[in-house]
């Protein structure tokens, strides 16, 4: 019997879901209807479900009707991929209403909202998954594996170094993610996916949490101690932006302008913001310790500013180490450029046991995002779900204790002070 979905949030990650509903599940699964605040979005989802996947339009309602949806339409589940600070209300409203919740990650950007979410779960007995893409891909499975079947027995501490590059990390500092209200800043938005990884390939869960960092390369009081002074308030209709490569051209990019450039005159959302102008509240530069409850620790760190993107990890265990360097991004920004593409691209899973000779782990790769992790999450969401000795399945309890990590992380770069993790909720 299919099962009837609704989503919430019709901007960039909403696609993922709702595409691949209407394309590879049409078995199992009946999308009917979109909610959002803004109506031209909303009529270009439904634009795309016509013109790129061959399928009728479904109704449309706006944020403030969700109500109205929920009872008109009765769904079996919500999908969230609404902005960050706005995914508790809609979980939360609709377990109320009777309804399963997916929602992308962040499952929500502060302590009050996660507790508030706990609490709705217990009290109305419905289920919560949150969408952890980055534990289906091949290598970050490989990697729990070889931890489980003891290769370098018991790790006792994790370093952790994610780079994000002037494409990707730039684009953080020009959306509504710049605003720390709205996402929870790098920590939240960025590292939960992190941070949830290091959970899931220890199998523990964080104690204690110390961070430091900072906004020490965009916004404009950095680009005015570099002595920078070309600044504008957004891409669209500047001189100096046509040439600048921290800037993005909504007129150039048809699917950007459809969704959001042509919907500014409904909220006046600025989606090509300056990464050198004002109003930027997140961190770009940030280190976290982070101890476990089995003992093991963390260092981290994320810079949102560098020539390539992918991660480099080293797991010292008591019987070896494992070295890990992923390069995610085809372009190198490092004196590059297009034809460059596919020329770095990286995956190295190295094994050194304490008395053995190192060797490198093969790793296979199958069709889709992530190395073929995408496709696998996106079936045990919408499809039929094969038995999985990993269990990759992301539930509400892995939601919350990801982004409480980056929650202390925010509490402590505001005291300067550790912060135990229990602290922040009741279980």
């Amino acid at each position: 019997m299919k099962k009837k979905y609704v989503l919430v949030g019709t901007g960039g990650r909403a696609e993922f879901f709702y595409g691949a509903m209407v394309r590879d599940f049409q078995e199992t699964c009946s999308l009917i209807a979109f909610c959002d605040t803004n109506q031209t979005r909303l009529d270009y989802a439904n634009q795309l479900l016509v013109e790129k996947y061959d399928v009728e339009k479904i109704r449309t309602y706006k944020a403030d009707q969700f109500d109205e949806m929920i009872q008109a339409e009765n769904p079996d589940i919500v999908i969230v991929t609404s902005v960050d600070r706005t995914h508790h209300r809609y979980i939360i409203r609709a377990m109320e209403l009777g309804c399963d919740v997916i929602t992308e990650k962040p499952m929500t950007v502060d302590e009050e909202k996660t507790q508030a979410i706990l609490d709705a779960i217990e009290r109305t007995g419905k289920q919560v998954r949150v969408t952890f893409n980055y534990r289906y891909a091949p290598h970050n499975t490989k990697i729990r594996e070889l931890i489980r079947d003891g290769a370098i027995g018991e790790v006792n501490s994790v370093h952790f170094e994610w780079a994000l590059d002037t494409q990707h990390g730039a684009d953080y500092f020009r959306r509504w993610h710049r605003d720390k209200r709205n996402s929870g800043g790098l920590l939240v938005h960025k590292s939960t996916h992190h941070f949830d990884l290091v959970n899931f390939w220890l199998d523990t869960t964080p104690d204690t949490v110390y961070a430091t960092g900072g906004l020490h390369f965009y916004g404009k009081e950095n680009a005015e101690r570099r002595g920078e002074t070309n600044f504008y308030q957004r891409a669209y209709g500047s001189e100096h932006a046509k040439n600048d490569p921290f800037a993005i051209d909504l007129e150039a990019n048809e699917h950007l302008k459809s969704m959001y450039l042509d919907a500014e005159k409904e909220d006046g959302y600025q989606r090509d913001q300056s990464v050198f102008g004002d109003g930027i509240s997140i961190e770009d530069t940030l280190g976290v310790i982070v101890t476990y409850k089995n003992n093991a620790i963390l260092t981290y760190s994320l810079n949102a500013y560098l020539p390539w993107e992918g991660f480099m990890i080293a797991f010292n265990g008591s019987k070896g180490r494992i070295e890990v360097q992923v390069r995610e991004q085809s372009y190198i920004n490092s004196g590059g450029d297009k034809s460059d593409e596919g020329k770095l691209d990286e995956k190295v899973i190295r094994v050194l046991p304490m008395f053995g000779e190192p060797y490198e782990v093969e790793v296979k790769e199958g069709k889709g995002g992530h190395g073929g992790g995408d496709p696998v999450l996106l079936n045990d969401l919408f499809g039929k779900p094969a038995e999985d000795e990993f269990n990759r399945a992301a539930s509400h309890i892995d939601g919350a204790v990801s982004i409480l990590t980056g929650i202390a992380g925010n509490h402590s770069l505001r005291t300067g002070q550790a912060v135990k993790v229990d602290d922040l909720v009741d279980f």
